[in-house]
């Protein structure tokens, strides 16, 4: 698998500010931490997936809070629906 760049990334979102780059990433990985799955193929660690998620255009900084719902977090909230409805 070909390496990732940070050139790559800063080009893909189009902003020359490597700040705002290691936040988007950081966002990035605690969606996955939160029970997102990863939109990129690789066996990388998780931070270099999310690079590999903002290199291949599949994340940036509009559509990172489409990712913000995770998955545990739907299940309880149905769960206290249930029991409060009992």
């Amino acid at each position: 698998m070909a390496r990732i760049t940070v050139e790559d990334c800063l080009g893909r979102i189009g902003n020359e500010n490597r700040f705002m780059l290691i936040h988007l990433a950081v966002a990035r990985v605690k969606q996955h931490r939160n029970g997102q799955p990863f939109l990129v193929k690789g066996k990388n660690k998780e931070v270099v997936l999310s690079l590999r998620e903002i290199a291949a255009g599949k994340i940036n900084f509009e559509n990172i809070n489409d990712f913000n719902k995770s998955p545990e977090k739907k299940s309880d909230s149905s769960t206290t629906v249930t029991e409060a409805a009992s």
